[in-house]
């Protein structure tokens, strides 16, 4: 019997034994795909397309307001005179005390400065300028962009 045990432990450990020949073969096969999928990248050429020049015969002036990008917020007044339908958003906050201290220096630089608040986001925005056209508030954001680079355009829903 224990003649018989020492077989069958022999037999289950020499059936379990790895093959490292396979595990080579994998691992010159896998190289050789490596290597033959480089060789492929190397040997791929971009074609570009020849440039074609044409005479300009008409120039067509845009004034760009329609490619000016505005964010359309639900927002209520929390302080200042009202706004119009498109404004110049200066800066946002999370607190009403850091939009104020920011509306105060607005003001003390002659601007009509305003607090809105975005009740979705629980935003606090600084409003710089209202204009009732777009074109308007464009160019009015464009020279607050000296001073603040991220001013924004707001449309009131």
């Amino acid at each position: 019997m224990v003649l018989c045990a020492g077989f069958c432990v022999a037999v289950a450990f020499t059936s379990c034994k790895s093959n490292e020949s396979l595990y080579k073969k994998a691992y010159e096969k896998a190289k050789a795909q490596e290597a033959a999928q480089a060789a492929a990248q190397e040997t791929e050429t971009n074609v570009v397309a020849p440039l074609e020049t044409k005479p300009a015969t008409q120039t067509r002036v845009l004034d760009n307001a329609d490619n000016v990008t505005v964010r359309e917020e639900k927002v209520t007044l929390v302080n200042g005179s009202g706004l119009k339908n498109f404004s110049v958003v200066v800066g946002a906050f999370g607190m009403q005390s850091n939009a104020e201290g920011l509306q105060q220096r607005l003001k003390a630089a002659g601007y009509d400065a305003q607090i809105v608040k975005n009740v979705d986001r629980n935003m606090f925005r600084v409003v710089a300028a209202t204009f009732d056209n777009k074109l308007d508030a464009a160019r009015s954001r464009d020279e607050f962009r000296a001073q603040y680079p991220d001013a924004w355009l707001l449309y009131n829903k």
